[in-house]
């Protein structure tokens, strides 16, 4: 009996053994494959058919996305890139890894994205199969299926790029009143933070920060704003080529409700106007405030400011 159990937990120890090592192994597999991927992804960048080429397997296939062509062996592959390279010399691969499973300790099937960006073109975006097979303890690409996929809209920023031309700090000064804004992505694009600042005579100075955002549930611009004297507001965004409306409601610091457009218009890189109209306060109309134009504050003037 007790040589029977001695027998049963060296058995168990030998698979828990063997598992661990085929863990390891898989693991050591799969930092190989995203290696390759890495040398792969620099050799397109570089530009280097051969190396791109050389990191395929030599019955390795490609089917290309544009049209369906199948590319079979290196040589045909590494014709294809250099027609590439030679069409889009400044095309910038980009790959996100998946997925990578193994269907036997040999092929390996991993599956991510890829874009192609380059200047004044379009990006491209691909989710793609890739198989790969264990040659001589060498990972090589067997196999590559792409799939086109839309044009992405990062949610978190990119929505945003059309008020692109609005980062930075601009200034008016007119008889009546200052006015100074500062604006600022946050990390990652993901808003515009958008600092104000009026002085008017002998009154205190307004300031107030507007936050500037996307709502991928409403598919709409939103910002949200407050100001120094407590009040604070939420306006929608909606754009007429290069006229931006904010429909903005406020509730005030003595807790009256106010509404108004706010009307911001792209005049060219350094100059823009912005516009209060069908302002009302408690449902009473105010007049308009007349177009305010703002210029972008010279770089030497705000390397002197930064000094102080």
């Amino acid at each position: 009996m007790v040589h029977r159990v001695l027998g049963t937990m060296a058995s168990l120890m030998l698979v828990g053994a063997l598992a661990l090592a085929d863990e390891a192994s898989e693991a050591d597999d799969v930092r190989q494959i995203e290696a390759e991927v890495a040398a792969y992804v620099e050799a397109f960048n570089a530009k280097d058919a051969a190396e791109l080429a050389r990191h395929w397997s030599e019955a390795g296939a490609y089917v290309r996305p544009a049209d369906g062509m199948r590319l079979v062996g290196r040589k045909a592959i590494e014709k294809e890139f250099r027609s590439t390279f030679a069409e889009r010399p400044e095309a910038v691969l980009a790959v996100k890894v998946g997925t990578i499973r193994f269907v036997t300790s040999d092929v390996a099937i991993e599956e991510g994205t890829a874009e192609v960006t380059s200047p004044d073109e379009p990006t491209s975006r691909s989710g793609y199969a890739a198989v790969h097979v264990k040659r001589d303890g060498q990972w090589q690409v067997d196999s590559i299926r792409e799939t086109e996929l839309p044009a992405e809209e990062d949610e978190r920023g990119g929505r945003l790029d059309e008020l692109n031309w609005l980062v930075g700090d601009w200034a008016d000064k007119s008889e009546d009143a200052a006015i100074e804004t500062s604006v600022t992505w946050t990390k990652n694009k993901t808003f515009l933070s958008y600092a104000f600042k009026v002085s008017a005579g002998d009154l205190d100075d307004l300031e107030g920060t507007q936050v500037v955002g996307w709502n991928p549930l409403q598919k709409t611009i939103r910002s949200w704003m407050f100001d120094s004297d407590g009040g604070f507001g939420i306006g929608v965004w909606t754009r007429t080529g290069h006229r931006w409306e904010v429909k903005l409601q406020q509730v005030l610091q003595d807790g009256r409700t106010a509404s108004s457009t706010n009307v911001y218009t792209y005049i060219d890189d350094d100059t823009f106007t912005w516009q209060s109209v069908d302002r009302e306060v408690d449902g009473e109309s105010l007049p308009d405030v007349e177009p305010v134009t703002l210029v972008r504050k010279p770089a030497a003037e705000l390397t002197k400011a930064e000094s102080k």
